[in-house]
Parts: C-alpha cells; structure tokens; sequence
C-alpha cells in the first residue's frame, strides 16, 4: 500500500512543481510583453473563477467517476495548456487571446484535479497512516511551491519561451504514475437531481466535524495571512533589501516542512482537537510578534513559527475531513474545501492590501492577530465536538453514512 502512495505522491509533486512553474513563467512572459500590471490580475482571475463557478459540479464528477482516470485525465490536459502556451509564444510574439484562453483552460482543470487528488488519498493508505500521509503530501507540496519558482527563475534565463515544452514532459510524467495507481472502486451517491448536486454543501452544513473545520481553515487564512505584505514589511518597516525579502518568503514554507518531517516522524495524535487549537493559538501569536517586530530575525523567526504552526492545523483539519466524509461525497466535500481555500487565499490577500492602504502594514497585522486569536477562542467555544476529539481516526465515519 505504501508503494501506492508514493507513486500518488510523486505524480502530485510533478503536476504541482510544473504548475508553479507555470506562475512565474506566464506572469514574466506576459509583463515583459505588454508592460500591464492588469495582465496579471487577469492570470489570477482566470485562474479562481472556475473553481468559484464548477465547485458543486467538480464535485459530482469526482464521486462518479473513477478518481484515478479524472487525475490521468487533468494531468493529460494540463500538458496540453502547456503544449499551446508554447505555440502561443511563438519566439516573442504572443497571442494574448489564446493565452488567456488555455489560462482559463488550466484553471478549469485544476477545478476538477484537485478535489480527485484530495479524495483518493484516503484509498491509498491505512486510516492510522492517515495523518502520516497527509503531512508528508503538505510538506511535499511546500516544497515544490517553494522550489518550483526557483527553477522557473533559471530555466527561464535559460530556455525562455522553450520552457512550456519542458513543463508539458514534467506533467505527462506525472500522469504515467497516475496510471500506475490500482484502480478504485467509486461508491457512487445515491439520489438525483439537486439532492446529488448539493449533497456535499449539506453534508458540510451538518457536520459537527467538517463545517468547523473548513471554517477555521477559511477564517483564520482571511483574518490573519501576512504573505502579501512581506513585500511592504520588508521596505517600509525592516528596510532589507530583495535578498532578505528572499528568505522572509522562504521561512514559513521552511517552518512548514520542517514541522511536516516532524510529524510523519511521530507516533498518531492524542488529544487532536486541543492540539488543533494550540496550534491555531501558536499561529495567532506569531502574527503579532511579527507586527511588532522591527528587528530582522526576530520577524524571520515569527515566520517560521507561522509557518510550521499552520503545518499542524492544515494537518489535522485536512485529515479530519477525510475521514469525518463518507466516500460517496468525498469528491464533493473535497471540492467545497477547495472553494473554501481558493476564497480564503485570495480575500486573505485582498483584506491585507486593501487596508493596508488605509492604516499601514503595522496596524493591518496587528488587526489580523487580533482577529486570528477571535477566530481561535470562538472556534474553541463553538466547536465542543471537534475540541474534545482524541485520536483523529475516532471522526471516522462508515461510507453509508
């Protein structure tokens, strides 16, 4: 079984490190060739509107079909979005209408790609291997957000526009070890009409495990995200330069697979629902040492702790809601969580830049602590059930369910 999960798992480090790659070729490709900062407020927008709009039919398709084929599926055709940006460049002169097209071709498939990735885990591993798996995918899944602009940086400097072909080869190899996975049995949902379409929405709705989590996930993202205003901090309050930006974006990334190594080293969770909370209290904290700070490393070392305390809640509450969805919704559950994420990551960084204009980088921090500790007290007084839960795999529910 384990062999199983490490193909899944290298197949979603390729698919994952060529759509990071992808971010930073598009956003050079397009700047340097009309000059239009709204080009790439346009990349962003053609990106998340699909998974707003398809999320209840992502869903469905996802639990109705077999979730190895949707992935091969994707993977193939995101290798063909890369495999058309290439002739849309045409050494320098781009098409920017087909380019926006195959954009919003990419997103739509990363609407359907990523609730199939996230409900075949479970399938793929025992329930105590569970949270194991879910730490070593994030921490994968960091590091491939983290090095994958990296190599774009270079491979840019050095292939240029030849770029898209390489990256069409990273996730046509990626989709060769979807292939490689077993086939699964999908336990189709039963019902019609509506009551299927939004089957996931109201198993969210009901349950005292899923809904608090997914909440929290939303809330304390929107409420207490400081990524977007490393830029201004670096500037205006710390006064480093490019280099030091650098490495103040690279610290929660490192603190987040520094913690996910730890955690797949560490036997299964007792007392996960306090530990959520601690960790969700931990990561409060470290917004506001990092509002006040105006010394480097203490800002660097807030980072960190930013980042690998979020390693622990994302741990927990994703594992949570796999095992707290029977599998005849997973895919549906699994689409509304991603909703749930796209919304919290790009609101997160508008609520951040939008009052920061108003009131500075300082006071927009220090706000979003203050509001991170709200969301974590009110969700401790709100949410007994998932506070009091033990051991992960006692959220388990029966697939009749």
């Amino acid at each position: 079984m384990l062999l199983n999960f490490y193909t899944y798992l290298g197949a979603r480090i390729l698919v994952s490190i060529a759509s990071s790659m992808l971010s930073v070729a598009i956003g050079w490709h397009l700047f340097t060739y009309s000059g239009d900062p709204f080009d790439l407020a346009l990349v962003g927008l053609l990106q998340i509107t699909p998974l707003i709009l398809l999320f209840i039919i992502s869903g469905l398709v996802v639990d109705h079909f077999p979730r190895k084929y949707i992935l091969i599926t994707c993977a193939l055709l995101e290798a063909g979005v890369y495999i058309g940006l290439g002739y849309s460049m045409n050494d320098g002169d781009l098409n920017r209408q087909m380019i926006f097209t195959l954009i919003l071709l990419h997103g739509t498939v990363r609407a359907f790609y990523s609730p199939a990735s996230d409900a075949i885990l479970i399938h793929l591993v025992s329930d105590e291997f569970l949270s194991r798996a879910v730490a070593i995918t994030s921490s994968m899944w960091t590091t491939a957000q983290t090095l994958g602009p990296l190599a774009a940086g270079l491979l840019l400097a050095w292939l240029d526009y030849d770029l898209y072909w390489v990256l069409s080869g990273i996730v046509i190899l990626g989709s060769l070890l979807f292939f490689i996975l077993p086939n699964i049995k999908v336990d189709k949902p039963s019902g019609r009409g509506l009551k299927q379409l939004l089957g996931g929405i109201r198993y969210v709705k009901d349950s005292p495990i899923v809904l608090p989590s997914i909440s929290l996930d939303l809330l304390i993202v929107l409420c207490g995200s400081v990524m977007v205003l490393l830029p201004v901090y670096a500037i205006e309050v710390l006064n480093v330069d490019e280099k030091m930006l650098g490495l103040m974006r690279a610290m929660p990334a490192l603190g987040g697979v520094m913690m996910g190594i730890l955690i797949t080293k560490m036997p299964p969770m007792r007392q996960a629902g306090k530990l959520l909370f601690t960790a969700l209290a931990i990561f409060s904290c470290s917004i506001l040492i990092f509002a006040w700070s105006a010394t480097l490393w203490i800002s660097l070392v807030a980072l960190w702790v930013y980042g690998a305390s979020d390693m622990i809640s994302v741990n927990i509450r994703s594992s949570l809601i796999q095992l707290a969805t029977p599998d005849h919704l997973r895919g549906r559950v699994s689409a509304v969580n991603m909703l749930f994420i796209g919304i919290s990551n790009e609101m997160g960084d508008f609520r951040g830049g939008a009052v920061a204009a108003l009131v500075g980088p300082v006071m927009t921090v220090l706000a979003g602590a203050v509001m991170a500790f709200a969301v974590t007290f009110g969700g401790y007084a709100l949410f007994p059930k998932l506070r009091d839960l033990d051991k992960l795999t006692d959220a388990k529910v029966n697939d009749e369910t």
